[in-house]
């Protein structure tokens, strides 16, 4: 897809086609570092292209199961919408708008650079299914967590703490009691941390049960990636580096310790996004691609990308597809375990 149709999409293109292009990405490739990772992903496993050099940016996604077999939903910022995205009926439009309910609003969405363009960030970025199947989409300009009920409507579950707004929420992650993991950015606002709407001056992690919205964690070292143990025993929050915390019974957190710090190595990435599968391994867009680490940070071996990884989601209807999002692309890899249920 040519630069000008990346910057449609910019510019909130309503209706999409494509499918499944079903090509390998050309520089895609599989590096193992510890005889442990062939069980993990095939030394024969192919990185494949599902839509390449559309989008404008991409947020974290979630499968869908459904009747067919399942789909995947995904946020453009950019465009402010949310694609559906299945192998049958290709791409289309699933909600618009998706974060930002005003339009034309000029004060809200960081720059962003996606490669090719300099955007702004005004849609949803990260989505996730409640433990009922409900859609919740972190809403990032309207700085709030919403839920989409069956008949349409929105229902705001969260949009602050403590009197103060959410500066832009990114990344949601349900714990199976429906407790709501929830990290906060910048990227809804056109000044990050400088604008003066911004009400925390660092990113932050906050905690959504019982209808209370409680704090985790509020310092300069934390990332906006997120992520359970199967187990639901560990937190894992990924930024500069990837940090484990340990899960109270009451959802609240402890103990972090940093599993993995790639240092100068970091420098150029999108942003680092992390996922577990049910064996508890750790997937993280980290330096040349996406890295699988143990439980506790050792380097198993890294999926090679094209281009940078900025999102990752597990589907398929065995989940055992990983799906990996760049900033303009997508591509998906399949593994030997199963990724978790689709709400996490």
């Amino acid at each position: 897809m040519n630069g000008s149709r990346s910057g449609a999409i910019a510019l909130f293109v309503a209706v999409v086609g494509g499918g499944w292009a079903g090509a390998q990405a050309p520089a895609g490739d599989v590096e193992k570092i510890d005889p442990a990772f062939d069980a993990i992903v095939s030394p024969t496993a192919k990185l494949e292209v599902v839509k390449e050099d559309y989008f404008g940016l991409l947020g974290k996604p979630v499968w869908v199961p459904d009747a067919q077999g399942g789909h995947l939903l995904l946020a453009d910022p950019a465009a402010n919408v949310i694609y559906k995205w299945s192998a049958g009926a290709g791409l289309s439009v699933f909600l618009q708008p998706a974060g930002l309910a005003a339009k034309n609003n000029p004060n809200v969405g960081a720059h962003v650079n996606n490669g090719r363009l300099n955007i702004l960030a005004v849609g949803a970025w990260g989505l996730a299914l409640d433990p009922q199947g409900h859609l919740t989409i972190a809403a990032t300009a309207d700085r709030n967590v919403v839920r989409l009920e069956s008949d349409g409507t929105r229902t705001v579950l969260a949009d602050g703490y403590a009197g103060k707004r959410f500066n832009s929420p990114i990344e949601l992650v349900y714990r199976s009691d429906s407790a709501l993991y929830i990290s906060d950015g910048t990227a809804g606002l056109r000044g990050r941390h400088d604008d003066p709407a911004a009400e925390w001056r660092f990113q932050a992690l906050f905690l959504l049960k019982d209808g209370k919205v409680d704090i985790l964690a509020l310092d300069e070292g934390i990332g906006t990636g997120i992520a359970l143990s199967p187990d639901e025993k560990y937190l894992y929050n990924a930024g500069n580096r990837i940090t484990r915390y340990a899960v109270r019974a009451d959802a609240t957190i402890e103990n972090g310790r940093v599993i993995m710090d790639w240092g100068a190595k970091r420098a150029g990435l999108p942003r680092i996004a992390v996922v577990t599968d049910q064996q508890g391994h750790v997937y993280a867009t980290g330096p040349g691609g996406v890295w699988v680490l143990t439980s506790d940070g050792k380097h198993l071996g890294t999926i090679r990308l094209p281009e940078a990884g900025a999102n990752l989601a597990w589907g398929d209807p065995d989940r055992r597809g990983l799906y990996i999002m760049s900033r303009r692309s997508v591509y998906r890899i399949r593994t030997n375990v199963a990724g978790l249920r689709p709400q996490s």
